[in-house]
């Protein structure tokens, strides 16, 4: 049928809207993809878009032969963390292991942080299971390990709770569980005692029933503080909330209603007050009584995904966004995007949340590459400062990351770029840049090695990862960029600038090389243009043909150093100044082998000599 008046077109639409018979936002497809961006598998990033402003920190970076440089323990799978914002406190929870995946021990940490910058030292909230004495493992237990889909309550009355799951491994659900467990977090930063708020509905393979007569920690109800036991009560009919431990458990005593479930939880309101509910593999299904029942999960099929999570939230500007993998491959869980829409229903603009996957530093099962398992701050959890989206994972199965998104959630810039950093605060936000920093190679707001204001500070000394800060700009194919560049050493560490498309293709290279030379591409060449000497402010000036058969002028110091220099690699246009300590790199990629055990990788626990560059007054007008 064809509708040649497009009112009438719009009225159809609607009054099949409104009679419930529209398939999309509908229990048979409640959320739909409508973008044409698709990930491209053979880069790191996709050659998606990037949100513009993302500011992405390390929070840990595991070490196992200098244990206290990270956790004390020394451990290197680390996975699941979720987040929340309480007493004014970033909560980030993760477990860990001492190597693989499901191989016991297994115990659960937290680190906090005031701004989401500077983060704590991890701690233990949640130890190895030890069972009380007479207690033996099932016949087919290879020790205990934690599992947690969820980790944090705010309660009603105001008090946090800190949750895991205790199980079997290597498989800790149905019959390879013990219980959920609970603590309280106080505001001077201890915990209370630990108690078991559910054991699981199933008994063991041996046929024991858990309870409190033959675990661990008591339950909950032993308790003798009226505030801790009325926040628990309160989240026990939470019908919502606890539905993440669905998967842990099933219910077989009818805790969760009868209701059908898939992994991973996530859910949101949408603006007419039903809950949107998304787990892994694609699935998604529909509420109207507020999470007491669900329509049947179903598969969506324009959201690509697999074994990863996936994480929706309606933000605070009102709009709302998923993020996860884009991807159906287990084992290469890159890159991680979001898509945003107006309603909790239809979603568009596939854009980059992280495009980085550094290398694996220790082999482990089933470590998958790059980040993995994004959750984000769940509703009644807290709400930082700001408009932004918080968002927390796993990085190849190591290290422990959180990315802030700003919103409104945007792709596109509009006019000329003039950044002198002024007006920023020291070791804070670096507005609409985008940053990729972990632990050993941050970027930072600083003031100038002179004293005379504030610059961005790159330092670097990881020997397997960089410090990244891109600039998106007005798209445009002549383009002219100008920054100051001040390196602190010639001798080691290289700055490389590059000026790329909206794929992320580098048609102009720069680098500051370790050896104290300006290098630069001319086509397929590199040319050295001239040393560098530490503590000088070099100001580079580029100027960008992207038109066909396009080339680009270099100036330093305005001295022309390279005139028409060709492109190295053609492009229609450039919209990302990209500056980073360390080369490109795609490895590992999706041919990588993923399961092949090997050594750690040569002194990946011990920093290099430090190289540090300072970056400023960047300038970039773009015409088409």
């Amino acid at each position: 049928m064809t509708f040649p008046n497009p009112t009438l077109f719009a009225l159809s639409f609607l009054l099949t809207a409104l009679t419930g018979q529209a398939q999309t936002g509908s229990p048979a497809e409640p959320v739909r993809y409508v973008g044409g961006e698709t990930v491209d598998p053979n880069v790191h990033e996709g050659r998606l878009r990037y949100a513009i402003g993302v500011e992405s920190r390390q929070t840990v970076r595991v070490n196992r032969t200098h244990p206290e440089q990270a956790d004390d323990y020394g451990w290197t799978y680390n996975h699941a963390s979720n987040l929340c914002y309480w007493n004014n406190t970033f909560y980030q929870q993760y477990l860990s292991n001492p190597v693989d995946e499901h191989i016991a021990p297994g115990q659960t940490l937290i680190t906090t942080s005031k701004d989401g910058r500077q983060w704590t030292k991890p701690g233990v909230v949640f130890p190895p299971y030890e069972p009380p004495a007479g207690v033996t493992l099932p016949d087919s237990s290879n020790g205990y390990m934690m599992h947690q889909r969820m980790g944090f309550y705010v309660a009603p009355n105001g008090r946090l709770l800190v949750l895991a799951f205790y199980g079997h491994a290597e498989e800790p659900f149905k019959e390879g569980g013990i219980g959920r467990v609970v603590r309280e977090a106080y505001q001077d930063g201890s915990y209370g005692p630990i108690y078991f708020i559910r054991y699981s509905s199933h008994k063991t393979v041996n046929g024991v029933q858990w309870n409190e007569t033959n675990t661990r920690y008591p339950f909950f109800k032993t308790s003798t503080d009226a505030g801790f036991l009325e926040a628990c009560h309160a989240l026990l009919a939470d019908k919502l909330m606890t539905f993440q431990w669905w998967d842990e458990d099933r219910g077989l005593d009818g805790f969760y209603g009868g209701k059908e479930a898939r992994e991973a939880l996530s859910y949101y309101h949408r603006k007419d007050g039903k809950v949107v509910a998304l787990w892994k593999r694609s699935h998604s299904a529909l509420s109207s009584d507020g999470g007491q029942t669900f329509s049947k999960p179903v598969k969506v099929p324009t959201f690509i995904m697999a074994g990863g999570k996936q994480w929706g939230q309606r933000l605070k500007d009102g709009r709302y966004a998923i993020a996860y993998n884009p991807i159906e491959l287990d084992e290469y869980r890159y890159p991680l995007v979001v898509v945003t829409g107006d309603d909790g229903i239809i979603f568009d603009n596939m854009l980059l949340v992280q495009g980085e996957v550094p290398p694996r530093r220790f082999f482990g099962r089933w470590k998958d590459f790059g980040p993995c398992y994004v959750r984000g701050i769940e509703e009644g959890n807290g709400n930082p400062p700001g408009n932004d989206l918080w968002l927390t994972y796993s990085m190849n199965k190591e290290d422990i990351w959180v990315s802030r998104i700003p919103t409104p959630v945007r792709y596109a810039v509009t006019g000329p770029v003039a950044d002198n950093f002024e007006g920023l605060t020291l070791n804070g936000a670096v507005l609409n840049w985008n940053i990729y920093a972990p632990k050993w190679a941050p970027v930072t707001v600083v003031s100038t090695p002179d004293g005379t204001g504030k610059c961005l500070e790159l330092s670097d000394r990881d020997p397997y990862d960089y410090a990244r800060a891109i600039r998106i700009f007005e798209e445009g194919n002549r383009v002219e960029a100008r920054l100051k560049v001040r390196p602190a050493q010639d001798k080691t560490g290289i700055l490389e600038i590059d000026l790329t498309d909206r794929y992320g293709n580098r048609p102009v290279r720069i680098r500051f090389d370790e050896k104290g030379a300006i290098v630069a591409t001319d086509g397929h060449q590199e040319k050295v243009l001239q040393p560098y000497r530490p503590g000088h402010w070099y100001e580079l000036t580029v100027r960008t043909n992207a038109s066909l058969h396009g080339s680009y002028d270099l100036r330093i110091d305005g001295k022309t150093v390279l005139e028409k220099a060709a492109l190295a690699e053609a492009v229609k246009s450039v919209e990302r100044l990209s500056i980073r300590t360390g080369p490109y790199r795609d490895l590992p990629n999706r041919k990588t082998p993923n399961e092949e055990p090997g050594p750690p990788l040569p002194g990946a626990d011990d920093p290099v000599n430090p190289a540090v560059f300072y970056v400023d007054d960047v300038r970039i007008t773009a015409s088409k």
